[in-house]
């Protein structure tokens, strides 16, 4: 006769996360996927009651949040500046200046994105709207299609490190970490990001000189002209950096100024109609309802990981390996690569934070450098093949690109995101660096 199996709390636990991949899998929604699991674990531990309750505190504590107040309003920032045709403005700015030389098209394109990430908290939106400014650009440069779609797809990534970011947000949010400092921390790694991109668009260029051609040369009169567009975007980009950086406000209080700041630009160009600010305000609220679902049923899985001690179990297993805490790292990153392949790469952050941040604790690393890998491992998740987000969004606005190319594209950018996420890892100070000097 075979002995029944203890109901252990890490045994539940497996069957918790097991539950949960198998709706994910169904395609239910992952914000109710996760809140179900959670829910039905706490009543299995406690009671139903109990279950209600948690729920109850944890949507009111969520919806009446101070510090997610910041992600609406830099998404209204963002859908502003968006409705306002403001990325095209900055794309040409960049195209002046270095799209002259050999890929300089694609350079000015990764450095559109990265300008345009300070006013976006979403990569896929980044991708979007520069995809469908630059990409009729490069085919009329005659650029490879691979090379055209693969910096446009990596360029979308930006966002998630360069501030303001909606990933670091909702990672500060779950951690309880400084969003400001999160927001700076990004920075330095955000623009090495880019200096890395611009480098294998460079030597994919002087490989072969057809993939990325050098386009038309603009006078200095024709470049300094470019910023009359845009000298109050990037005014407004530097006012709501700067002020976090130095203590002026906090990120809550920059995004309402940044909000404020994209509303007043875009009326005062004549770019906002009634309609057009209506659907930016439609667009946010839209967005910000579903990243609240899915904190909401987040922190309900997060508290039944809790219950079950399979973080707490696995942190001090991991942290009595005799194997340095860099090899345990590399683990963690590669870990990522592998479930980011099928998975969406918000859903992994949400289900793999509770796991691995006691890990990351427990080895001695900084909660706030955790938070920039993270944000890089989801966002390369997001452009990796077959699944990638990215890859579909730009795909839908370059249709007579096959697939195959734009994988092929992708391959020098993910390149440098080895090299970057290796160079992260190993001098965790470019991270660290700038938010040692907030006041």
């Amino acid at each position: 006769m075979i002995a029944p199996v203890e109901a252990t709390p890490i045994l539940i636990g497996l069957v918790a996360f097991v539950v949960l991949a198998i709706l994910i899998i169904l395609r239910m929604s992952i914000a109710f996927s996760m809140a179900l699991v959670g829910f039905a674990g706490v009543a299995f531990f406690v009671s139903v009651d109990a279950a209600l309750t948690k729920l109850g505190v944890i949507a009111f504590d969520t919806v009446s949040s101070y510090d997610l107040a910041t992600l609406p309003l830099f998404l209204l920032m963002a859908n502003t500046l968006f409705v306002a045709g403001m990325g095209k403005d900055l794309y040409n700015l960049a195209a002046r200046w270095i799209g002259h030389l050999r890929g300089g098209l694609a350079m000015a394109t990764i450095g559109g994105c990265a300008i345009f990430a300070a006013v976006s908290a979403s990569s896929m939106a980044t991708a979007a709207t520069l995809g469908l400014v630059a990409l009729p650009e490069m085919k009329k440069r005659e650029y490879d299609p691979g090379m055209a779609t693969g910096t446009v797809i990596a360029g979308g990534t930006l966002g998630a490190t360069i501030p303001p970011s909606g990933i670091l947000i909702i990672y500060g949010i779950l951690t309880q970490n400084s969003i400001s400092q999160l927001f700076m921390a990004g920075f330095l790694p955000g623009f090495l990001q880019a200096a890395l991109y611009c480098v294998a668009i460079y030597l994919v260029a002087r490989i072969n000189p057809k993939t990325a051609p050098g386009g038309q040369r603009y006078s200095y009169g024709e470049r300094f002209a470019a910023f009359k567009e845009v000298w109050d975007t990037i005014f407004l980009i530097v006012l709501v950096i700067g002020g976090m950086l130095i203590g002026l406000f906090t990120a809550t209080e920059a995004g309402a100024v940044g909000a404020a700041g994209a509303i007043a630009i875009s009326a005062a160009r004549r770019r906002l109609s009634f309609q057009s600010f209506q659907k930016a305000l439609l667009d946010t609220l839209k967005t910000t309802g579903m990243i609240y679902a899915i904190l909401i049923g987040a922190m309900m899985f997060n508290a039944l990981c809790a219950m079950t001690t399979i973080p707490n179990w696995l942190a001090t297993s991991v942290a009595g390996l005799s194997v340095p805490p860099i090899v345990t790292m590399l683990l963690i990153i590669i870990a990522y690569l592998i479930i980011g392949g099928p998975m969406d790469g918000q859903a992994m952050m949400l289900l793999t934070l509770p796991i691995f941040l006691p890990i990351v604790t427990s080895l001695g690393y900084s909660q706030i450098w955790f938070g920039v890998m993270m944000a890089r491992m989801v966002e390369i998740a997001m452009i990796s093949p077959p699944l990638g987000m990215n890859i579909f969004v730009i795909q839908g606005v370059a249709q007579d690109v096959p697939m195959r190319t734009i994988f092929r594209g992708l391959v020098p950018f993910l390149a440098a995101d080895t090299v970057h996420v290796l160079t992260l890892l190993m001098v965790p100070g470019i991270v660290l660096l700038v938010p040692s000097f907030m006041h």
